[in-house]
């Protein structure tokens, strides 16, 4: 049985007025639409013990409506016949999916640890696929902030975003994280120029800053975003829309928007902010992407 959901009035004014900004993300699909036409994103992470991460990003990038979704594991065989809940998603180990030449988007770092292998297999995915939308997130970016081959690589990528927390981003700038929240608007242009990538600073109003753009500063969310696994729903949401063809930064912008948004109306249906779980996000965003879509148009 689905979740019933409802937005204020107030509310519904400040949703739509916000959405607006996301023409793209929010269009309608045609009667003779096909999953073809939605792209195909590889998620790409799970090392043994986290292989929750991975699941969480792919059964989001699901929910928010990409037509095929890959989760690859960094394990040596599949922990999973199918995942439970969601057959939908395609499985594959972590390497054998790096070599597919069939994916529109990549999500990469979920769990994926930073051993060899990872090391190995987020390597090969910025060299071979350089035209593609890369999204690199935890596991990923601590990669990128050790191994001086894996930033060249990733500076190669014309579509890359970054999505680190503020530990994270410390990572990668060699500073404290004390530092990078003095001045957040100052640490993420600095990333993004660093890697010429659209970079998301996660945390309470999180930026996006993208080479050449203002920064957009996100008004979504409440602390019920504060749980495990929220950063891999994310991932997720913006994966799905960069695979459906959203123009990076605005997948970028409309994914950060669509995630806080979402626990937004869970907070106001059902009063729930501490205790939220991380798979609760996506099935409220899907149902707030329709009901947007269908209203603004």
């Amino acid at each position: 049985m689905f979740p019933v959901f409802r937005i204020s009035g107030e509310s519904r004014r400040r949703m739509l007025q916000t959405a607006s900004q996301f023409p793209q993300a929010f269009k309608v699909r045609s009667e003779d639409a096909h999953k073809g036409i939605f792209g195909t994103l590889a998620v790409v992470g799970g090392a043994t013990g986290m292989s929750g991460a991975p699941i969480l990003a792919a059964s989001a990038a699901m929910y928010l409506g990409c037509g095929k979704v890959w989760a690859g594991f960094n394990q040596d065989t599949l922990p999973f016949a199918v995942i439970a809940g969601f057959p939908e998603i395609m499985l594959d180990t972590a390497d054998s999916l790096a070599k597919r030449q069939d994916i529109s988007a990549w999500v990469v770092g979920c769990g994926l640890g930073t051993g060899m292998a990872a090391v190995g297999t987020l390597a090969r995915i910025l060299a071979e696929h350089t035209d593609k939308p890369v999204l690199l997130d935890a596991d990923a970016l601590n990669i990128l902030s050790t191994d001086a081959e894996t930033r060249n690589l990733a500076r190669g990528c014309k579509n890359l975003i970054l999505t680190p927390h503020p530990a994270e981003a410390a990572r990668l700038l060699g500073t404290t994280v004390a530092q990078v929240q003095a001045d957040r608007t100052a640490a993420v242009r600095k990333i993004g120029e660093i890697f010429g990538a659209t970079v998301v600073l996660k945390g309470h109003k999180t930026l996006v800053a993208a080479p050449d753009t203002e920064i957009y500063v996100n008004e979504s969310g409440n602390a019920g975003l504060a749980t495990a696994g929220s950063g891999d729903v994310l991932g997720g949401i913006i994966g799905s829309l960069l695979a459906q063809g959203v123009p990076v930064f605005e997948a970028a912008c409309a994914g950060v928007w669509l995630h806080g948004a979402a626990a937004d109306v869970i907070k106001e249906s059902a009063g729930i902010a501490a205790g939220l779980l991380a798979g609760e996000i996506a099935p409220a965003a899907r149902w707030l992407r329709n009901w947007i879509t269908e209203l603004d148009n």
